[in-house]
């Protein structure tokens, strides 16, 4: 058996691991500074459910283009693009928070534009993974890239809450400090090979990765699990009410809340990168998808923060048990040439999973309150679970995830 440290010793990796944490550290630091900064200025639960449907917004327009870029050009390319925009429009909030000239309509404007760059990114990420790493050790790759991001979830909010005590403007401004150093992180990244171009652009090989997606029922089934789970579960967006107004902490106790998920996945990846799964693969699956929304229901019902910090760390250490299997079997059973179309459509389903669930959770906080929102969004998620062991038994059956190579 080949020992997890061993990805060490793969460069290419090494410098992709780091340009994902600082990616991630200055994604997270700017979600606390806007999330908090539009609470503040509208105290609204539905402004912060907009935030995710601002988000989700560029992903659906741009998903079948952003699939196109991912497999015709150096993905590393336009990884890097992407996160240098992601630095100008950080410094453009630090800069409006410095002038006290920011508004929730120039807040949503630039976090469409985030969402935009984030929609080209995402795949470019997922499908770059693959040609890091021999095909050996890929599955441990899949759990150490997991962890960069989780590591980088535990970092980021915290330090964001704490930036914030100091002024909005500090904040942004780190962000943005931090996404110009990993675009110079992803700048490192060599790979023996480099990007072949691709066919012309088409309607048939835009939607080709949709195509190959529909004819694959294990596939559907798990991106679609993700998406109707996490869009019922996902309650992150109510973490500011939770904070100020049911937990009565302030920025700080935000942060903690929000690296708490991250925590807990973290954990979760680290024992999966050092004992990948070998069996049950679908039967783990849904087990995870159940553990999350019933701990999304006692983060519900908690008034006490360690109590609340223990539910989000059972939630992200399930959630990250999940988006393993999940995304290992999508690359292990797409051909590279299609990567990054396939990953795109795959993009789609997780940021309609997490911002429109955002937003739903937003709406229904709005109508009904904070926390009969999160208890219906918990409960919603283990009947999906359920209806989809039914719906979609070669899923549930699945044994290896290795067997997925072979097809």
């Amino acid at each position: 058996m080949v020992d997890p440290i061993s990805l060490r010793h793969h460069r290419p990796f090494v410098h992709f691991w780091c340009a994902r944490v600082a990616t991630t550290i200055a994604y997270q630091i700017a979600t606390v500074a806007v999330g908090w900064k539009v609470y503040e200025l509208t105290g609204s639960a539905l402004a912060l459910g907009l935030i995710g449907l601002v988000q989700f917004v560029p992903v659906v327009l741009f998903t079948l283009i952003v699939g196109h870029v991912a497999d015709r050009y150096d993905r590393r390319q336009v990884v890097r693009v992407s996160q240098l925009t992601e630095a100008a429009a950080t410094l453009f909030l630090a800069v409006g928070s410095a002038g006290d000239w920011l508004t929730p309509g120039v807040l949503f404007a630039i976090v469409f534009v985030t969402g935009s760059t984030r929609a080209f990114v995402l795949p470019s990420i997922h499908a770059l993974l693959p040609a890091l790493v021999p095909t050996g050790l890929f599955s441990r790759a899949v759990a150490g890239s997991a962890s960069a991001n989780q590591t980088a979830i535990i970092i980021g909010p915290a330090l964001g809450g704490l930036l914030y005590l100091a002024g909005p403007a500090v904040a942004f401004a780190a962000s943005s400090a931090i996404f110009g150093v990993a675009a110079l992180l992803t700048s490192l990244i060599r790979l023996d090979q480099a990007r072949q171009a691709r066919a012309p652009l088409s309607l048939q090989l835009l939607l080709s990765g949709i195509a190959f997606i529909r004819g694959r029922p294990a596939i559907l089934g798990a991106i679609s699990l993700d998406l109707f789970a996490v869009l019922l579960g996902g309650a992150t967006a109510l973490l500011p009410i939770y904070a100020r107004d049911i937990l009565e902490t302030g920025p700080w106790g935000l942060g903690l809340l929000r690296s708490a998920p991250a925590l807990g996945a973290l954990a979760a990846s680290l024992v999966l990168a050092r004992y990948p799964l070998k069996s049950g693969v679908g039967r783990t699956l849904f087990a995870s998808i159940i553990a999350f929304g019933a701990a999304t229901v006692v983060f519900g019902l908690s008034r006490s923060l360690p109590l609340s910090l223990a539910a989000l760390a059972a939630l992200g250490a399930a959630d990250a048990v999940s988006v393993v299997i999940r995304f290992s079997l999508v690359q292990m059973r797409t051909p590279d040439e299609m990567r990054g179309r396939v990953s795109a459509v795959n993009s789609m389903f997780i940021g309609a999973s997490n911002t429109l669930g955002e937003f739903e959770s937003g709406i229904t906080a709005a109508w009904l309150g904070a926390v009969p929102a999160v208890l219906l969004g918990g409960t919603g998620t283990i009947l999906v679970a359920l209806l989809w062991m039914r719906m979609f038994p070669d899923l549930r059956r699945m044994d290896r995830l290795e067997m997925a190579r072979r097809e």
